[in-house]
């Protein structure tokens, strides 16, 4: 009270900084000293939303997002109506945590395109990991080659629901003609986290294989994607 009264008989209001402050620069510095991996999923997304939220403590709304959906890679994949649901997020959130997700993607995306697809296997599985491991519908992506396995295109050819994508084999090969492809490898996530093929999956699969085959399309590989892991079905011999 003495302060306050001091500071009106002065003129001067002092204000205090709020207490979330000196937090959020000790979780940048730590950021700048140490690097991401010394953060835990929920700090990483706090200095995520200081922009989105400037007055704000931030902490509270990183912890329930990430108890909401697992892990920082889970908040920044999940569909912005399943964002809205949680307490206090709202439009300039849902952008800052989306253009995170779309950075991500893009820089994935710039490996996966400078170099040849085969040799850079890992950055072709981190790029179909980041674009699909966490979206809630199944959909079939794929990737269209040149003679050199370079990336002619990245195309979402179909989505479907929670456990079903229509594959048509003959959309794919036209598609792969019109371009020029002489390769392709397929991506399509299970939604349901496991990454074990179906019989259908398999079916599917074995048709395009065989209608490509008649045309010196190389069918590469076809890869299942799930939230902890991924399936190759030419890694199980299943092509």
């Amino acid at each position: 009270m003495k302060a306050e009264k001091d500071q009106l008989k002065t003129g001067k209001i002092i204000q205090e900084k709020p207490h979330f402050q000196g937090h959020r620069e000790r979780l940048r510095q730590k950021f700048r000293s140490l690097g991401s991996e010394a953060l835990v999923d929920y700090e990483l997304l706090e200095l995520l939303l200081f922009s989105a939220l400037p007055r704000r403590d931030t902490k509270p709304l990183a912890k329930a997002l990430i108890k909401k959906f697992g892990s920082f890679a889970e908040v920044i994949s999940a569909s912005e109506k399943r964002l809205k649901e949680i307490d206090g997020v709202g439009e300039t959130i849902i952008t800052q945590i989306k253009i995170a997700e779309a950075t991500s993607f893009r820089l994935l995306r710039r490996q996966v395109q400078s170099r040849p697809l085969l040799s850079s296997w890992s950055s072709v599985l981190d790029y179909c990991h980041v674009g699909m491991a966490f979206a809630e519908i199944e959909q079939l992506r794929i990737l269209f080659l040149d003679k050199k396995n370079a990336l002619i295109s990245d195309e979402v050819q179909q989505t479907g629901t929670v456990d079903h994508t229509p594959l048509y084999p003959r959309e794919v090969i036209k598609r792969a003609l019109e371009l020029s492809a002489t390769a392709i490898i397929l991506v399509h996530n299970h939604p349901s986290g496991d990454p074990t093929p179906s019989a259908s999956d398999i079916e599917m699969t074995h048709k395009i294989f065989k209608i490509a085959k008649t045309l010196n399309i190389e069918v590469h590989d076809h890869i299942i994607i799930g939230k902890n892991g991924h399936t190759s079905m030419k890694g199980l011999g299943l092509i």
